[in-house]
């Protein structure tokens, strides 16, 4: 196939104790899917449908990397993730059979234009250049669920310059990942290569240039990026 210009690479990520990379088609976010994270945020945390947004393909960052401080923002907000690695797509997929399509899990970052945000929706628009800016999804390498099982419960936390800033556990996740998954399922085809990442807990806040940021999710490597100038 000939192109008017090169494509460049198609964005990757590694994974972890392998050679060969996984190779990122879409990442999907779910939105306030921890209940104090949906209350500091001003929402309601009862159970209603989850709802999504995403971010471009390559805005994934490699672990250790310096981030950029993004244009247009006076407030670049972290949100410490578990991401979750789909490795078997497919529609319509039950809840029961979502594991299945988990290839494995990773520590991310949804970084986050506040004050876009913030305008956005109070304008009733959409969201797409407060989460969906150039880097602004570094993640860590990719453990496959062979080797940690499936994760459902554990510590997830984040500092900012040794100073803690957001602590949680997955099982308090609104939707687990299976309902995240079947629910991601009737709206979009999911397919090998698309990343989840699935929500944060409370205590989420500003980042300035020259920021060290450390994330945690208990048996996996953990996340390490400053912010660049």
């Amino acid at each position: 196939m000939t192109y008017a210009f090169d494509p460049g690479e198609r964005p990757s990520v590694p994974i972890n104790g392998r050679t060969e990379r996984f190779p990122v088609h879409r990442i999907y976010c779910v939105g306030q899917n921890y209940a104090d994270h949906a209350r500091e945020m001003g929402g309601n945390p009862d159970r209603e449908a989850p709802f999504f947004f995403a971010k471009p393909a390559d805005a994934v960052m490699p672990n250790g990397a310096a981030v950029p401080y993004p244009p247009a923002t006076a407030n670049l907000h972290h949100e410490i993730e578990l991401v979750v690695a789909i490795g078997k797509g497919g529609r319509d997929i039950a809840p029961d059979a979502a594991r299945e399509c988990i290839f494995g899990y990773a520590v991310g970052n949804d970084l986050t234009r506040r004050d876009l945000q913030s305008a956005a929706r109070g304008k009733g628009r959409p969201w797409d250049t407060a989460k969906g800016f150039d880097s602004s999804a570094p993640m860590t390498s990719i453990h496959p669920a062979t080797d940690t099982g499936y994760l459902d419960h554990g510590a997830i936390s984040m500092s900012v310059n040794g100073e803690a800033r957001q602590r949680g556990d997955l099982a308090d996740m609104i939707w687990s990942v299976p309902e995240i998954i079947a629910e991601l399922s009737r709206l979009y085809t999911l397919k090998p290569g698309d990343l989840i990442f699935t929500g944060t807990p409370a205590g989420v806040g500003p980042l300035q240039r020259g920021d060290q940021v450390e994330g945690h999710v208990d048996g996996l490597e953990a996340l390490s990026f400053s912010i660049a100038g």
